[in-house]
């Protein structure tokens, strides 16, 4: 399923552009905290999907 680690790695990828807009407009911490929290778990899920580890 590359198809589907490439989707969570592309959405983690936009995520971590939205942390980086969302700081450089002074948001609220917490909504950068949630934003970079939901970007780091869909770069690490699409990671273990690609190497095979969580299927």
């Amino acid at each position: 399923m590359t198809g589907l680690s490439t989707i969570l790695i592309v959405v983690g990828l936009f995520l971590a552009g939205g942390v980086y807009s969302f700081k450089k407009q002074k948001m609220p911490r917490g909504v950068v905290l949630l934003l970079a929290i939901g970007s780091a778990m869909c770069l690490a899920a699409g990671v273990l999907r690609l190497q095979g580890i969580w299927e």
